[in-house]
């Protein structure tokens, strides 16, 4: 099976948060210059398209990025679709019977234009806290979803962050699920390791375990 690449490009003009850095890349070296190499440096947000959140991003004193057990966001995965509601409750997801430990995707409706666009939809998909509790209960070891939020960005966001951070569940913001069907697969998602951040930008590739209906 062909692994399938989820991470969002990073480009100037790409979508970001409101108030966040925008990305900027600055040519500190180039062969049109005459110089000898390419050299460049760059300036963004450590929550810059396909990204992890650290417990530190929302708990005083919780764990920065680079203390991320790697299984956390490597193994099994399975992708969960629920695209018929703008904030999913915890009765969506009962009806895919979630276990513990398990790595869940989240396709909503961004999947389908929002993921893609340049610009910010404050109206995105998201999970509201009750289902973060639900998740929580159930003791998932992750959750990614197809926008730059897991929480709410009206209201309530930032405690959907807090449920899932204070039971130990990695959370994985900015992913391009459109090409993934609903099934089992096997993620790779490592952020950089950047000691002491609330956060960090990530690479996430998936190859479905089993052949897609």
């Amino acid at each position: 099976m062909s692994w399938i690449d989820l991470s969002l490009a990073v480009q100037p003009g790409m979508l970001h948060w409101p108030g966040d850095p925008e990305y900027r890349i600055q040519r500190i070296s180039d062969f049109a210059r005459g110089d000898d190499l390419v050299l460049s440096s760059i300036k963004m947000s450590v929550h810059t398209g396909t990204h992890v959140d650290a417990p530190l991003h929302f708990l005083r004193g919780g764990a920065p990025i680079d203390q991320l057990p790697l299984h956390a966001l490597v193994g099994e995965a399975r992708v969960v679709e629920i695209a018929n509601s703008n904030q999913v409750e915890s009765k969506d997801l009962e009806e895919w019977r979630i276990q513990t430990g398990e790595r869940i995707l989240l396709k909503t409706a961004n999947s389908s234009n929002r993921i893609s666009a340049s610009s910010f939809d404050p109206d995105f998909a998201h999970i509201s806290p009750e289902a973060a509790r639900y998740l929580a209960a159930v003791k998932i070891a992750a959750i990614g979803i197809d926008y730059l939020s897991i929480g709410s960005y009206h209201s309530d966001g930032a405690e959907t962050h807090r449920i899932l951070l204070e039971a130990g569940i990695w959370i994985v913001e900015g992913l391009n699920l459109a090409a993934l069907k609903p099934g089992r697969y096997e993620l790779i998602c490592l952020p950089l390791k950047l000691i002491g951040a609330e956060g960090a930008p990530a690479r996430a590739i998936a190859r479905p375990l089993q052949e897609q209906a």
